[in-house]
């Protein structure tokens, strides 16, 4: 009778483990330990500088340290295989999906599962200024083209994330021009080399190049997004400018893994949305060259689509192979 009690209490215990583990129940207790936030940029970049000001936003409402941790290079793969390598619904990913949205046309061989990011929230969207060296000495778009024109194979130029790289790829190449991508295993390289003129051109996100901008070490001809950057008014898009091939909107968010109860994605959701709608934080977030756009998984999951069904057609008209 003795043994028998003590099953019956043991089995009790468990159906009651088992009802407060449910998903709702998970929802409401996560996080239960430090939250890490793995960012595909190093510091100084939007993501970076978006994510740590959610950090600490976050890290007041869940009572639990959220660590911001780098993880640059290799078009996001190491961010990436790091967060799903962690098998940890506390181990997030904060990324520009540009990083990676061009992996499945360019890689014959995935590192990774994309069916293991399971995206919880779309944040913002990122200006991308088109840069020269002023050595160029040259104010336009259709000034750079020509001189790339005029000097075939002597000019170099670098893009901040995979996407980027393909569409101005895919853009000098239809256009028949010569000009050389430098590849760099950080955003921020490049910049300094446009600005002491080892290489001539960068597209990269507005929260790197500005200050060099405002310096006058560097000079935007461009914003490659579909609307005028709020900061840069004077400055027109690459469709004002005569190459609308070229626009590209940047997009940020948040991944988890793919197993994450949808009650749990759905409540980072909904605290994400509620920290960057403060006056301070979409305020510091223009200021660095984004656009607040919060939003939920499905959110997030379209726009990452639309992204995707952008980079698929530039792929098929350029006849671009996985390597």
């Amino acid at each position: 009778m003795h043994r028998l009690g003590k099953a019956f209490c043991a089995l009790a215990t468990g159906l009651v483990v088992s009802a407060l583990l449910t998903p709702r129940a998970y929802a409401q207790s996560w996080p239960e330990r430090p939250v890490r936030f793995i960012v595909s940029l190093g510091p100084g970049s939007g993501a970076d500088i978006a994510a740590r000001l959610i950090a600490d936003k976050l890290t007041a409402k869940w009572k639990q340290p959220v660590v911001v941790e780098n993880r640059p290079g290799g078009d996001a793969v190491i961010a990436i295989t790091a967060m799903i390598g962690a098998k940890d619904d506390h181990v997030l990913l904060y990324t520009p999906t540009s990083s990676f949205t061009a992996h499945p046309f360019l890689m014959a061989k995935m590192p990774y599962d994309p069916n293991d990011l399971g995206p919880i929230a779309r944040v913002s969207n990122t200006l991308v200024g088109f840069v020269v060296t002023p050595s160029l000495k040259i104010d336009t778009v259709k000034d750079f083209v020509a001189q790339v024109k005029a000097q075939p194979g002597k000019l170099n130029y670098s893009t901040a994330t995979g996407m980027t790289d393909v569409i101005f790829d895919g853009y000098f190449k239809n256009a028949g021009l010569d000009i050389t991508r430098v590849p760099y295993r950080d955003v921020v390289g490049p910049i300094t080399d446009v600005s002491e003129g080892r290489i001539q051109a960068y597209v990269g996100a507005l929260a790197i190049v500005q200050p060099h901008i405002q310096s006058g070490r560097v000079k935007l001809i461009a914003i490659t997004n579909g609307q005028r950057a709020p900061t840069q008014k004077d400055t027109p898009t690459v469709a004002e400018a005569g190459f609308p091939e070229m626009t590209f909107d940047g997009l940020i968010g948040l991944f988890g893994p793919r197993n994450m109860p949808a009650a749990v994605r759905d409540q980072i959701a909904a605290d994400v949305k509620e920290a960057v709608s403060d006056p301070a934080i979409t305020a510091r977030l223009t200021a660095t060259g984004q656009v607040v756009s919060p939003g939920t998984g499905a959110d997030f999951r379209k726009s990452m689509d639309e992204q995707s069904a952008k980079l698929g057609a530039i792929v098929k008209r350029l006849g671009i192979k996985p390597q």
